[in-house]
């Protein structure tokens, strides 16, 4: 029986796991090795490793737990879970189960880029999701700004802003926007451009945007929020509340609707946080965050239980 068993190995996941090895946990962590981030060659805003590579980030904390010999971080997927607070079994794909008194999941999230052709092979690479990530990079450079959903203008508005004085919203497709955001992008000079996006060529720096009609457009980056999903159905099959966004509700202490049962980066979100945060740091805060509270509901179950 393990104290707790966290699925998922990124930033999350290994974070709450290095809590726990430290606070001498028998901890297993089941890494299915597919993580978010994996196409960028960089992150950001993690105070000393501002610029380093995310898989370099992955390889020195799996690094550091090799420490800490009460946890043990295994290759992996967890195709199910079930069970009650202090007693939950995990099901592996490799026809193994293991048992925990806790679970925190640190699954994670999977962008869908549209059905556009290069689009999704340049994402994380030329095509951009977050201008917190990667404004400061594209600053003074050509950007198109990929969406179907009105709101998401305002993301073309903000780095006319903060980056570019050259700004294309690209709708990919006929799109009616409301009449405020309309009138802002129109004020900043933001050219819209409606007609389907037949396909993208070119790479940073050189990125050329096919149009139905014939047109080419000649960016140097290219900002897409795609929709996401969930990677993994484990917090629905546990009976966790999930929020009309699809992610995982977490109160304050990362913890979900299901006792005994946290959720951390990604994943989870509180409901009055407009979207799940996808930076590094705060995915990692996360993790230290549900592992700090859950192992004091263990200390205090093991009072209780041996009636100290």
């Amino acid at each position: 029986m393990h104290d707790v068993i966290v699925i998922g190995g990124g930033p999350a996941g290994l974070s709450a796991a290095l809590v726990f090895g430290r606070q001498r946990r028998k901890v297993l962590v089941v890494d299915g090795g597919q993580v978010r981030n994996a196409p960028a060659s960089e992150m950001h805003m993690y105070l000393s490793r501002d610029g380093f590579p995310p898989s370099r980030l992955l390889e020195l904390g799996r690094d550091e737990l090799a420490a800490y010999p009460s946890v043990e971080v295994r290759p992996g997927t967890v195709l199910a879970a079930r069970g009650a607070k202090g007693d939950f079994t995990v099901e592996l794909a490799d026809g193994t189960a293991e048992r925990a008194r806790r679970l925190v999941l640190a699954t994670g999230q999977v962008d869908e880029p549209y059905d556009i052709p290069g689009l999704g092979e340049r994402f994380g690479r030329s095509v951009f999701h977050c201008p917190f990530c990667h404004g400061w990079e594209t600053t003074g450079k050509t950007l198109a700004v990929v969406t179907t959903v009105p709101q998401e203008a305002m993301l073309a508005l903000y780095v006319a802003d903060r980056f570019s004085d050259d700004v294309v919203l690209c709708t990919h497709g006929p799109l009616e926007l409301p009449d405020e955001i309309a009138a802002r992008v129109a004020k900043r000079g933001v050219e819209v451009i409606t007609e389907p996006i037949t396909g993208i060529a070119g790479d940073v720096d050189d990125l050329r945007l096919h149009f139905a009609g014939g047109r080419v457009l000649e960016r140097q980056a290219i900002y897409h929020r795609a929709p996401t999903r969930q990677h993994s159905e484990l917090a629905a099959g546990l009976g966790c509340e999930i929020l009309d966004d699809g992610t995982v509700r977490v109160n304050e202490l990362q913890e979900t609707t299901v006792p005994g049962v946290a959720a951390a980066g990604d994943t989870a979100k509180l409901p009055a946080v407009p979207d799940a945060a996808t930076l590094v740091s705060l995915g990692a805060a996360d993790g230290v965050r549900a592992a700090l509270w859950m192992d004091g509901d263990l200390f205090r179950s093991d009072l209780e239980e041996s009636g100290t």
